[in-house]
């Protein structure tokens, strides 16, 4: 086994330990919310569904996004932990592109390059889907949410969105739904 393959092998064991989204190829290249205001995506959304991943081990997970200035957006993420903590982190979403201002790109700590975050469609009111990829070396790792302005969504939407991802080779058996029970995540609400 050469050097490149089992560098590949051991990062394969790594990432996939902590995520189901890590699979062989390059990243799709999904068309993006045409026309897509930044300015009215912000505000809170709920988690309704996502791919697993490594860095959310919570439920009641929300995003709350304010304008920082043009171009950057601040990103506030919270989750209910096992434990009862209440996990948050915050950062910034730059459009990298202003012809193409769905795509942006997130970043949480300074030392890491920030990560694609593309909203692939959203109505704003009720609605947003967001998909990310990565490439490391012949390996992918792929994101995704299915965001709401209220906790629930209804199910012919989220059927709606999870033809848009099988579309592009995303495994919609893969996502797992967010808990947003109104009791339970109130500490996350307050």
């Amino acid at each position: 086994m050469t050097a490149i393959q089992m560098i590949s092998l051991t990062l394969l064991c790594v990432l996939s330990a902590g995520t189901h989204s890590l699979s062989f190829g390059k990243c799709p290249k999904p068309a993006v919310q045409q026309d897509f205001d930044p300015t009215m995506y912000l505000g809170k959304w709920y988690e309704n569904q996502k791919l697993p991943t490594f860095f959310q081990k919570g439920e009641c997970a929300t995003a709350i996004y304010s304008l920082e200035s043009p171009g950057v957006i601040d990103v506030l993420n919270k989750e209910l932990l096992k434990d009862g903590r209440v996990n948050a982190i915050n950062g910034s979403a730059k459009v990298k592109d202003p012809s193409e201002p769905a795509k942006l790109e997130v970043s949480f700590f300074e030392s890491t390059p920030p990560g694609p975050y593309w909203v692939l469609s959203t109505d704003y009111d009720n609605y947003s889907l967001v998909y990310g990829c990565s490439e490391f070396g012949p390996f992918r790792s792929e994101f995704t949410w299915i965001l709401s302005r209220e906790p629930t969504l209804d199910e012919e939407i989220v059927e709606e969105l999870h033809a848009i991802l099988t579309s592009v080779g995303v495994d919609v058996n893969k996502m797992v739904m967010t808990n947003q029970d109104e009791d339970y995540c109130r500490p996350v609400n307050q």
